[in-house]
This record gives structure tokens, C-alpha cells and sequence, in this order.
């Protein structure tokens, strides 16, 4: 579809998401979508059962513009405990419509004309979007594939990336779409050239707590340093299955957050009222439950990994988050991952998202042969989706 001339030249480029359209794919075909990150069962039934009652109880009005302050203290308590991070409730955490209006947020708030961003590709596909907003400019640094499934960077291309008007680095661990974990000594590295650099890092944890096998997450505010130049993004969507309620939040020191929510109050202003203390009583569980999350997805990553190695698939095994990248050459001579994925509905019964939309145009050809595919559903969805995949195979 021709974009209308009437979009703002900034944004000129960007058109409809790929979601959008592998979505009314799924929806138009009655295939199994396993293309767009959200799970197809609900969180814990102690959080839903809040909201309902934060609803009954007449809490359906505006919150207040820094976000109900039982959810602020539930999130300074939840950074103390799991990373050791010390936020004050009251200056320092502002909530926000998921994690996308907090990262819209921040680089609205903290950019000026002409900023660059350095950010590590394939990415979310609200970064560039989000800068080009802010009338910055992104600078993308390839992550590139390893054989134990893991993406990696180049310092050196990280630092040649750097220039006098880098303002910030957008980092994201564990990291969408391909699931790997930076690593200590990664994180680091980053860190390092943020402080060498006077850089602001804004940081998207929103899998922080969808971590498996060996890996790690590591907040880099934790590191020496950092915490004073960092805005660590997260939300309850992912943690609690409750994608759609959409409450997210920031954290920095309130230098930095006053930047972020001088931007954000002309957003949403506020949102999500009765699903904030749901939210608030999510993050103060048990240790458990967040335990038994990770070995969940963890169990169905291996369900989905195998299928799609019998598939005909080749797969780069993910530490976190909700998805698996593929090479599809084996079954897709061409490598053309749009195509493949805009036929597989209709030939499969299946909705999977290409990963060339989460490249830069200077590094589309990287991404071109890759596919995602979701393994936040039920095991008994993803077996039927693996059937289908392995239906011409055998």
C-alpha cells in the first residue's frame, strides 16, 4: 500500500507494521499466529483478579501523572530485590503506557535535533521510528549470529559508531528479536564507552525476568558508575502475561526521569488505572513464581526449537525472551523471508514475522533469509503449529 503524502517527512518510510499485516493474516486465514509477541493464556489469576476488583472498587479514573504510587513503590521494591537497585517512589520511577511510550518518551525528552543514537540491529521496531520522532538520527551496529545461537557485536565497530553527536546508546537485553543475553563482559563494554563518551544509555529490559539455561541479565545501571546516566525501561506485559494492559515504567535518577516525563504527560498523560495495583501486587510474588515463568517458556522454546528443526529449519538458539530466529534458506532457496512469511498462512497454517524489518536499510541484506517465530503460547498450539510446519517434510 502507497503511503499518503501528507506523513510527516520524518516518518516518511515507516508505513503500517509488519504485525499489523501478519496479524489480519492470521485472522483472515484462521492460521496459528506465532508471529506477534503476546501469549495465548493469561498471567497469574491472584493479578487478574486485582484488576477486576480495583474495577468494582471504582478506581477507573485518571491516575496521577507520575502513576499510582502503590505501583512506584512495588517497582522500587522489585529493583532493590532482584537487582540492587535503589529508586526513589517518588521522583524517580514514572509510569508509563507499556514500554514503548516510555522509550518514546525518553528519546523525545532527552534528544535534540540532529542527536544521534547508536542502537544494536536487528532491533525493535519502534526504535528507529521513536528517534526519527525525536528528529534524531539512529546509528545501527550489527549484531551478527554465532554458531552456539548467540548475536554478537564488534567493539571496535561499536566505538568507530561513536561520534560528537552521539547522545545516547538504546541498549536491549535480554534482546528482541533474537533472543540472546548480553553478557557481563558485553555490558561492560558498553558502559565503558557511555562513560568514556558522556553518553546516556536507555535500557529495554521488558524480558528481564525470561531468562534461561546459563544466561544472566544484568542491568547496566548496576554497573559502577552507570545508574546516574541510565533509564531502564521495563513493564508487566511480558512478566505477567498481560501484554495488552499495557503498563509500563521508567526508572533514572530524576535529572534524567524530569526529561522523560516532561515528554511523556503529552502522550497518554496517564493510563490503566485499575490494572496498575494488579500490576504493583505482580511484582511483590514469591521468588517462585518468577522461577517457574522462565522454566516454562523455557520448556516450550525447546518444544518450538525441535519443530522447527524438523522443519527443515535453521535455528539460533535463544537465553530469553519470547522468540526463536531461523535461517530459512534450507526450504527458501531465494532467502526471501517477506515472501516466505507473507505465503506460510496460507501454505502451513501458520503466521511467523521476517526479520528484515528489524534491520536499517544499510544492513537489510543481514536479515533478509531470517524468520521469527513465537513460542509464548500453549504446548499444545505450538505442537499443532510444529505439525503443520513438519506437514511437507515428511
Amino acid at each position: 500500500m502507497s503511503q499518503s503524502p501528507h506523513v510527516a517527512d520524518a516518518l516518511k518510510g515507516f508505513g503500517t507494521t509488519i504485525f499489523s499485516e501478519m496479524s489480519a493474516l492470521a485472522a483472515s486465514t484462521g492460521a496459528i499466529n506465532l508471529g506477534q509477541g503476546f501469549p495465548n493464556y493469561d498471567g497469574p489469576t491472584e493479578v487478574l483478579e486485582r484488576a477486576v476488583a480495583e474495577i468494582n472498587s471504582g478506581n477507573n479514573q485518571y491516575s496521577p501523572g507520575l502513576g499510582m504510587a502503590v505501583l512506584r513503590e512495588a517497582i522500587a521494591r522489585h529493583q532493590r530485590r532482584f537487582w540492587n537497585l535503589a529508586y526513589d517512589a517518588d521522583t524517580e520511577i514514572l509510569i508509563t503506557a507499556g514500554a514503548t511510550e516510555a522509550l518514546a518518551g525518553a528519546l523525545l525528552g532527552l534528544l535534540n535535533d540532529g542527536d544521534e543514537v547508536v542502537m544494536f540491529e536487528p532491533m525493535y521496531d519502534s526504535y528507529m521510528a521513536c528517534v526519527a520522532m525525536a528528529r534524531g538520527r539512529a546509528v545501527p551496529v550489527l549484531l551478527r549470529p554465532q554458531a552456539d545461537g548467540r548475536y554478537v557485536f564488534d567493539e571496535a565497530e561499536l566505538r568507530e559508531a561513536i561520534s560528537p553527536r552521539t547522545r545516547a546508546i538504546l541498549l536491549n537485553t535480554p534482546h528482541n528479536p533474537t533472543g540472546t543475553v548480553f553478557t557481563g563482559k558485553e555490558i561492560e563494554c558498553v558502559a565503558s564507552l557511555a562513560k568514556e563518551h558522556d553518553l546516556i544509555v536507555i535500557s529495554d529490559e521488558v524480558y528481564e525476568h525470561l531468562v534461561f539455561d546459563s544466561a544472566r541479565h544484568i542491568p547496566i545501571a548496576t554497573l559502577e558508575g552507570m545508574k546516574d546516566r541510565t533509564v531502564t525501561i521495563s513493564s508487566g506485559g511480558k512478566t505477567f502475561n498481560t501484554t495488552g494492559w499495557k503498563i509500563g515504567w521508567a526508572c533514572a535518577p530524576a535529572p534524567l526521569l524530569d526529561a522523560v516525563r516532561t515528554a511523556k504527560q503529552f502522550l497518554t498523560y496517564v493510563n490503566g488505572a485499575p490494572f496498575q495495583p494488579a500490576i504493583a501486587l505482580g511484582l511483590d510474588l514469591p521468588d517462585a513464581y518468577f522461577d517457574k515463568i522462565a522454566d516454562d517458556l523455557r520448556r516450550k522454546r525447546d518444544i518450538l526449537l525441535a519443530g522447527l528443526q524438523q522443519a527443515g529449519l535453521i535455528t539460533f538458539k535463544p537465553e530469553g525472551t519470547y522468540f526463536i530466529t531461523t535461517d530459512i534458506r534450507p526450504r527458501e532457496p531465494d532467502g526471501n523471508g517477506v515472501e516466505f512469511c507473507r505465503r506460510l498462512p496460507h501454505s502451513h497454517g501458520v503466521v511467523a514475522i521476517p526479520n528484515a524489518v528489524f534491520y536499517s536499510p544499510e544492513h537489510a541484506d543481514a536479515g533478509r533469509h531470517l524468520v521469527r517465530f513465537a513460542f509464548c503460547k500453549t504446548t499444545e498450539l505450538l505442537e499443532s503449529a510444529v505439525e503443520r510446519l513438519c506437514a511437507s517434510v515428511r
